[in-house]
């Protein structure tokens, strides 16, 4: 797994995302196995003490169990896995609507331009496959 960690967020927070992400991609399916906390810290080159509080906090929001000796799982929680899509599709419009507010644009236009944009992208990524 080839990672680069930027130098404003915390490391573990970063590999949170990371997984947040691969859950929304479907990279990573309900109950999948994870790997365990030692090996994800060989994969990503990071403190294994970092994955231990990233793995923590994944617990404390529901996105991974953990039962008995057994190895960490992706949630099957339907409710958790719509919220992490959720919030990352909110954390991109409201990154976008802040760019694209300076230039002072109205919303219809806006939302012509994306559409278009949108249903260019998914035609060509369609037949790519």
């Amino acid at each position: 797994m080839n990672v680069k960690f930027n130098t404003r967020d915390p490391v573990y927070v970063q590999v949170i995302r990371l997984f947040k992400e691969k859950i929304a991609r479907g990279y990573f399916e309900p109950g999948q196995e994870i790997p365990s906390r030692r090996e994800l810290a060989n994969q990503l080159k990071i403190n294994p003490n970092t994955v231990q509080r990233a793995y923590k906090e994944m617990g404390e929001q529901g996105l991974i169990f953990t039962e008995g000796n057994m190895p960490s799982r992706i949630t099957k929680d339907e409710v958790v896995l719509n919220r992490v899509r959720e919030e990352l599709i909110v954390e991109a419009v409201d990154n976008f609507i802040g760019s694209i507010k300076t230039i002072n644009v109205p919303l219809s236009e806006v939302l012509e331009i994306v559409k278009k944009k949108y249903d260019t992208e998914n035609a060509e990524g369609e037949g790519s496959e």
